[in-house]
């Protein structure tokens, strides 16, 4: 886990409002909106801090998503703004902290499961939220610990066999 800095704060801001201005700016729903930009290119290069150096209003952002996936009226669903912006500052300070990929965080959590946990949750310290939220939905807030597991238990019995071999051959 990443300790979270101003620069982690700057881009978790900037997120939110980004989040925040979608509910005007865009036509589609909330949901496709948030799903259009984890999965976007803007959101990888936020992701590797190389977004702050673009400094992206949050307009043409809104205009990058619109090229990259096409404009798109698909929804009627519009989160509140307070609810747009709580989520996208969980999700950004959610990948930073862990090093999770945007793309990875939101395949833990979707957007209206955040949604439903906005009243009970939105005034909390961002990492006891999501602590809680992990918690609540039974997943790790990094990396799932399960994937590691595995692949340890793969690589001892591919050790184990090799050393059974070896042992039997001599």
């Amino acid at each position: 886990m990443r300790e979270m800095d101003s620069l982690g704060l700057k881009a978790c801001s900037y997120q939110a409002a980004l989040f925040e201005a979608s509910a005007k700016e865009t036509a589609c729903s909330s949901a496709v909106f948030i799903r259009r930009f984890m999965m976007s290119r803007l959101a990888e290069r936020m992701d590797h801090a190389g977004m702050l150096i673009d400094s992206t209003g949050i307009t043409d952002a809104i205009r990058e998503l619109e090229d990259e996936y096409g404009a798109s009226a698909y929804g009627t669903v519009k989160y509140s703004a307070e609810e747009l912006h709580w989520i996208g500052f969980i999700y950004r300070y959610w990948a930073y902290i862990s090093g999770l990929s945007s793309r990875k965080v939101y395949r833990k959590i979707k957007p209206a499961q955040l949604r439903k946990l906005y009243f009970p949750f939105h005034s909390l310290d961002p990492y006891q939220a999501i602590e809680r939220i992990a918690e609540g939905y039974g997943i790790e807030i990094g990396e799932d610990l399960q994937d590691i597991s595995r692949g340890v238990a793969v690589l001892r019995r591919i050790r184990n066999k090799r050393a059974g071999r070896d042992s039997r051959m001599s």
